[in-house]
């Protein structure tokens, strides 16, 4: 199993999702973000970070677009275990 450091840039509400077998580490290099939870909800500003526990569902949610960075293993699906729109099947690698 390897961890994989993604960028990402995110506009709007994302879907409700979980990822059962690992953690997921979310950076904020620019911009603003939320990360909605059940339970509430954790607002994200530039160099801040938020680590979502395996198995928790979340919603990632910028009003605004954000830069963000991401650490996950590297057989997380970006969408758990639903597939739709969301879904990334092939990423860009830099």
């Amino acid at each position: 199993m390897e961890y994989v450091v993604k960028l990402g840039k995110i506009k709007g509400e994302y879907i409700w999702h979980s990822h059962t077998e690992a953690d997921e580490i979310f950076i904020v290099h620019k911009g603003e973000m939320k990360i909605e939870l059940r339970s509430g909800t954790i607002e994200l500003s530039e160099g801040e970070m938020y680590v979502v526990d395996r198995g928790l569902e979340h919603k990632p949610v910028a009003d605004e677009l954000c830069e963000i960075i991401m650490i996950e293993r590297d057989d997380v699906i970006n969408t758990g275990k639903d597939v739709n729109e969301f879904t990334k099947k092939k990423l860009d690698w830099v």
